[in-house]
């Protein structure tokens, strides 16, 4: 399996597993470095009132973005273009509900953010599909 990305599409994939990793292991040794770097404010320990699971849902979605990076690399190495695919409606659908859930004062804004980050990254990743597909399409002739 050759390490490098093959297609525009597959460097999308690579981009965001590593970003998506590197947060992920922020999230796992600093869980207030990566929720102030979110714009939320961040509470000390001493702060947390009894039955506060913030750092337990933090530490829970940091392992999950840890290994969805990873999965997004070893996609992105194997130039696997059906998971690539896959991708963009459910990014889309993550822009949505985010994006849905600041409108109605679910979440703060600053999670606006992350549904904006889904929402490029689903759009990169189509448009890079589409230029790929026309590059094998225009050799192929």
């Amino acid at each position: 399996m050759q390490l490098k990305p093959r297609s525009s599409a597959g460097w999308t994939m690579a981009v965001f597993g590593v970003l998506a990793t590197t947060m992920g292991i922020v999230g796992l040794i600093a869980p207030d470095a990566l929720i102030e770097s979110m714009g939320f404010s961040g509470t000390p320990d001493s702060g947390r009132p009894d039955g506060d699971h913030t750092l337990v849902f933090l530490t829970a979605s940091s392992m999950a973005a840890v290994n969805m990076g990873v999965y997004y690399m070893l996609a992105a190495a194997a130039d696997w273009t059906p998971f690539f695919r896959w991708t963009v409606p459910f990014r889309l659908l993550t822009f949505t509900v985010f994006t849905l859930a600041v409108i109605g004062d679910r979440a703060p804004a600053g999670l606006i953010g992350v549904g904006l980050w889904e929402g490029a990254g689903a759009l990169a990743t189509a448009i890079a599909l589409r230029a790929d597909k026309r590059r094998t399409t225009t050799r192929a002739s």
